[in-house]
């Protein structure tokens, strides 16, 4: 069975122009990518967890804030590795900062075959990008996301 991910495509309207916030994922293998290395907060479901409480509990994880508002499903999107993503559209209610989110970590062996075990933040940083430029930012596996939220706010 396919692992299951869900996450959360929050945006905010201003100055006529609708804008996504999307996160960077932090690590030495994604240190030099921008272009195409780019995603919405998200994470695995656990077993027997509720898809968007699971993409609420990532998105917390991953900014350090909560996100609240009106939830919108967008759908489930198979990625290239196999990994189905439940996504959820929603409006900030909030300003959110992108130069302060706090972002938990994870460990790996850095250099490969060192043997030191170096910390890693999951998300190194966030942004806010108009639909072009997320586009252009996005995974490949997630543009697809991008189309149904303009298609759902009469954007597209």
């Amino acid at each position: 069975m396919a692992k299951r991910s869900a996450g959360l495509l929050i945006y905010r309207r201003g100055d006529g122009d609708l804008k996504v916030l999307l996160v960077h994922p932090g690590g030495p293998f994604w240190a030099k990518k921008d272009d195409g290395a780019w995603s919405i907060p998200k994470g695995l479901v656990d077993e027997n967890e509720d898809e968007l409480t699971a993409a609420q509990r990532e998105t917390g994880e991953e900014l350090g804030v909560r996100v609240d508002g009106t939830f919108a499903r967008l759908g489930d999107y198979r990625q290239p590795g196999g990994k189905i993503v439940s996504a959820w559209s929603v409006e900030a209610t909030t300003d959110i900062d992108v130069a302060a989110i706090k972002s938990n970590s994870f460990t790996m062996e850095w250099p490969p075959r060192s043997g030191s075990l170096k910390e890693f933040p999951e998300v190194d940083r966030a942004g806010w990008f108009t639909l072009p430029e997320a586009e252009a930012k996005i995974l490949k596996g997630q543009r697809p996301m991008l189309l149904d939220f303009a298609s759902q706010q009469g954007a597209g």
